[in-house]
């Protein structure tokens, strides 16, 4: 009977009050909560409310006491966040230790999950994708063990294998909405519908068509085939054996949902150029094949709007481009010699459109991922980039699927994981990200499996791991004290009172000062190359017109010239030619042609010496010059009182604007960065936004991430080594001459105690502790 009442509460879509946590309800939001404001939501069914508000001790801990100790739930919102806020949903937590965080950054387009392992440690898994944009989302965010699955919009957007979450949480824990603290990750918007399910699958009961992709049996079936009786247990299980065999007659549908849209399983619909149909749950689409047309005479194939094949129409005899305005039967001429009134009986304004012109403004055809170009004398339809045409005219493209193509940059230990107009590389169950398409192994350390305190570091070690307290903290390892707090910036460790000792690449009293390395004259790149300060570090970065040829030296001197005329990367008119130049290129003018020297800009004609600001970036000024584009981020003049605060955050005086440090402790103005914990934050209107510290590139099998630094850096004893990239070709002989593989594992022959390992050839052998 248990079974049967659980079966019944999936298929209903049902879910068990103990195990539904509606926010809105347990804080009672409205009911004498300070800046608490109900306003219109995204449906009228239940309330929506403005808010920043932390749930008072009782209540929180009701709603912390159905988490505790489940590894299973979902956390589901109705939003729809501000353009570019950055802010947090909810957050649970106790102390610095975030049990539960959904953050979710507009400034750096990411939703991020915040939790603790169950090796104790803090993670941060991110989803890159932007819920601030003003606009309604529904999100889910569902954890199973260690498995995680991001739902926006009732699409499943990311899936990954993480680590466990480690949710023993304790008493006086902390319950936030809106906000991470008093001072910290304000969301700003409108939310509904807050709720925490402790169960697996609680996405369906905010997108209940997803639960179609699963078998629906009714439960009708499902009594007459569970309920077993009070019979014995052999008697049971015979009886249990018999009605699993019947259960094909219960009824499974898989459906398909396109666009808002459900299509039952074989169901079939056109969706622009394409025929398509519900295929076991599984949408397939064919583009649609088009007969060559018989016309008549006086009439040629020609496509009309609405329509994916080409009908035909009158022909137009006098070699002139015609635009048609049907609902005022008139025909607009763009011609240099327009003589054509008595011979076509029609009303006819005759113009020269001047060069320039934007054909695109006055209506186009471009319909399904495709853009309208406007070109010297009208315009024509682009397909979007990662889509490709499935007619001739280019209004109708279709997605490349570059997984299947091979058509995409996934490189070692991941999956290619196909997306509307791109890719993602996803890593194998395992690996840890580097960069978007590669990843790679990691140890106890980095996997978050030791006990080590947060303010210790792990070393890795054959067989296990051990724990330091880093300098300014005392203890064993596991336990680790402060000696001092909130004096060190930039990631500093305090080893005594007024004394910090800073990270590479960090210097002052209090490590307040970014060594730039550029200008002190300790690096000196390759003249292809120009040195770029960061936090803590620098590189040789290749100069425009180069790019790095894949060796990535150190000092830029594999930075080759990029050939702009052949890879398409000019912006060069039609009238000119392109000709290649080390580390550029130039718009050339054939002998006894009168160019014009403008350029081409995305799909765009812009004249020689416009000026113009990026669609996609209000802070970066274009001008072209001679057939060339150039492109600059806007100078910053604090003096003049309408600056644009936006693009130049350190002109903004309001103390509203500025942020507090994370220990409380110091204050920054807005555009002031800074490193904590090896993270790179930053303040913008009073805002504080934190992302994952960039570190250089090392190119070696051995590494270790130094004490008090948060970057690796090459070795070459693998003793010494936290990760090390394994060669599996490279193989050790054990005491018996058996061949190991790099990286395997084996407990010498003739003790209990003794681990030994292969690391690149060579054989390490450790004493375990009992």
């Amino acid at each position: 009977k248990p079974m049967q009442a659980l079966l019944i509460s999936v298929v209903g879509f049902g879910v068990d009050p103990a195990l539904r946590i509606n926010v809105f309800d347990e804080l009672s939001l409205g009911e004498g909560f300070d800046g608490v404001t109900q306003v219109q939501g995204f449906h009228s069914e239940s309330r929506a409310f403005h808010f920043q508000v932390k749930a008072p001790a009782e209540v929180s801990e009701q709603m912390v006491q159905k988490l505790r100790g489940k590894n299973e739930f979902t956390v589901l919102a109705t939003l729809k966040q501000d353009h570019l806020n950055s802010g947090v949903i909810l957050s649970i937590h106790h102390s610095e230790h975030r049990f539960l965080e959904l953050e979710s950054s507009g400034q750096r387009s990411e939703v991020r999950l915040h939790y603790r392992t169950k090796g104790q440690q803090d993670h941060t898994e991110v989803f890159p994708y932007s819920l601030a944009d003003d606009q309604w989302h529904k999100v889910s965010v569902a954890i199973s063990a260690s498995h995680v699955i991001l739902h926006v919009d009732c699409n499943r957007i990311y899936e990954r294998v993480v680590e466990a979450p480690y949710m023993d949480i304790p008493e006086d824990t902390s319950f936030w909405l809106g906000q991470r603290n008093a001072a910290h990750g304000f969301f700003k918007g409108v939310m509904q519908d807050v709720e925490i399910l402790v169960m697996p699958q609680g996405y369906i009961s905010q997108c209940p068509d997803l639960n179609r992709s699963d078998c629906i049996f009714s439960p009708s079936c499902l009594l007459s085939y569970f309920f077993l009786g009070g019979v014995g247990w052999r008697e049971q299980l015979s009886r249990a054996e018999e009605k699993m065999n019947g259960l094909d007659g219960c009824y499974c549908e898989r459906t398909c949902s396109v666009k808002g849209v459900v299509y039952r399983e074989d169901e079939g619909w056109t969706d622009g150029c394409r025929n398509c149909t519900c295929t076991n749950g599984t949408v397939q689409c064919e583009a649609i094949s088009c007969p060559p047309p018989q016309c008549p005479a006086g009439t040629s194939p020609a496509y009309v709007k609405g329509a994916c094949c080409k009908e035909c129409q009158r022909e137009w005899k006098k070699g002139v481009a015609l635009r048609h305005n049907l609902s005022l039967g008139s025909v607009r001429l763009h011609h240099s010699s327009p003589r054509l009134s008595s011979h076509l009986g029609l009303n006819l304004v005759v113009s020269v459109p001047p060069a320039g012109h934007d054909f695109c403004s006055e209506g186009h055809g471009c319909v399904e991922h495709s853009d309208c170009a406007n070109l010297e004398a009208g315009d024509c339809c682009v397909c979007k980039d990662g889509f490709r045409p499935l007619r001739d005219d280019n209004a109708y493209c279709e997605d490349i699927d570059e997984c299947a193509e091979g058509k995409h940059y996934c490189r070692e230990n991941t999956m290619c994981v196909n997306t509307p107009g791109s890719f993602m590389c996803i890593c194998h169950t395992g690996y840890i990200r580097i960069d978007d398409y590669s990843c790679t192994e990691h140890d106890e350390c980095l996997s978050g499996l030791h006990n080590c305190d947060e303010n210790a570091l792990c070393f890795n070690m054959v067989g296990g791991h051990s724990c330091s307290c880093k300098p300014g903290y005392t203890g064993n390892g596991t336990v680790c004290k402060a000696m001092c707090d909130g004096l060190c910036q930039n990631g500093g460790t305090c080893v005594s009172p007024n004394n910090c000792v800073c990270q590479q690449g960090f210097t002052g009293k209090r490590c307040e000062t970014d060594i730039d390395e550029c200008v002190d004259g300790f690096v000196e790149c390759d003249s292809k190359s120009t040195c770029v300060n960061l936090p803590g570090w620098y590189h040789c970065e290749c100069r425009d017109g180069y790019h790095d040829n894949g060796l990535f030296s150190a000092n830029g001197e594999s930075c080759v010239d990029i050939n702009e005329c052949k890879t398409g990367r000019n912006t060069c008119a039609n009238d000119t030619v392109c000709f290649n130049l080390e580390g550029g290129y130039d718009c050339r003018c054939p002998h006894g042609h009168n160019c014009t020297g403008d350029c081409i800009h995305d799909n765009k004609v812009k004249h020689s010496g416009q000026i113009w600001v990026l669609d996609s970036d209000r802070c970066s000024v274009c001008s072209c010059q001679a057939g060339q584009v150039m492109c600059r981020r806007m100078v910053c003049d604090c003096d003049n009182p309408n600056a644009d605060l936006f693009c130049c955050p350190e002109c903004d005086p309001r103390l509203s604007s500025q942020c507090l440090h994370q220990n409380g402790l110091l204050t920054y103005g807005s555009g002031d960065t800074w490193v904590e914990n090896c993270q790179q934050c930053q303040c913008l209107q009073g805002q504080v936004d934190c992302w994952p510290l960039p570190c250089p590139p090392v190119d070696c099998e051995f590494t270790v991430v130094p004490e008090g630094e948060c970057c690796p850096r090459c070795v070459t004893d693998p003793c010494q080594a936290d990760t090390i990239r394994n060669d599996i070709t490279k193989t050790c002989t054990d005491e018996h001459s058996i061949s190991r593989f790099s990286g395997s594992s084996w407990i010498k022959h003739g003790t209990e105690c003794t681990l030994c390992q292969c690391k690149v050839s060579r054989v390490l052998c450790l004493e375990k502790n009992l």
